[in-house]
């Protein structure tokens, strides 16, 4: 759900009249209420009802849904233990269950040690086998052996962004090689239901392109409550992300 902000609040300015909203960059079903408006007293001047019929045909239209598309995505694994097959994979199912409520598919899944040449050469692999989206898990702490930003970085992407202001999702890893975006993904992702992917995912899913600004903004709202029954999005996670 896209909210043009601006147009809004200008209806709202108007006297006697209210538009109220859901907060932009909501994930949406078919069937839900996106919005309400009013006239506050009984009766209101027909030139207020113009006026705000002015600014949304101005503006094109105050809300509008936009659909998901239909994106490629890999996602890379890295890590000695699983590549090696000393541990079981628990990421890529994860990852997997995230991607396909939104009609995208998984172009596959692939796995590689804890080598940035490695992992940078299964980057340009996926690229050059259409992927639109590839995520990369795993290795992306501050500890010596974890060269995944690294990789990323040696596979030709423009990093736009490591560390996000989103607690579960610090050492989230945002970059572009061309017009294909590329996801350091925190061991968190593992672990928590409801992290700083869930944010961002929806955006790159209707073609968005996110920058560093975006990723800044995830800090009004992006701690976690960790409630004992997770109730996201109808909480105050995330709400940094209605400010693009």
């Amino acid at each position: 759900m896209k909210i043009n902000l601006e147009a809004l609040e200008a209806v709202n300015d108007l006297p006697d009249v209210i538009l109220s909203t859901l907060p932009n960059n909501t994930v949406v079903k078919e069937g839900e209420m996106l919005a309400g408006t009013k006239v506050i007293p009984l009766v209101v001047q027909e030139e207020v009802l113009l006026e705000a019929e002015k600014i949304a045909a101005e503006a094109g239209s105050i809300i509008k849904v936009l659909p998901f598309l239909e994106k490629k995505i890999s996602i890379i694994i890295t890590g000695n233990e699983v590549y090696k097959g000393r541990i079981k994979d628990a990421f890529g199912p994860v990852l997997s269950e995230k991607i396909l409520p939104y009609g995208s598919k998984v172009l596959e899944v692939d796995y590689a040690p804890d080598d940035a040449d490695v992992i940078a050469e299964k980057i340009i692999l996926s690229v050059e086998k259409g992927a639109d989206i590839i995520l990369v898990s795993g290795g992306m702490s501050v500890d010596p052996d974890d060269v995944t930003p690294l990789g990323i970085r040696l596979s030709g992407a423009e990093i736009v962004k490591y560390g996000s202001p989103v607690l579960p999702g610090a050492m989230f890893l945002m970059a572009y090689r061309g017009n294909v975006a590329v996801l350091g993904m925190p061991a968190c992702g593992m672990y928590f239901r409801t992290t700083v992917l869930d944010l961002l995912l929806p955006l790159l899913l209707v073609g968005e392109r996110i920058s560093r600004r975006d990723i800044v903004k995830l800090a009004h709202g992006g701690l976690c409550r960790s409630c004992p029954r997770c109730r996201y999005p109808n909480c105050t996670f995330g709400i940094g992300v209605s400010q693009k």
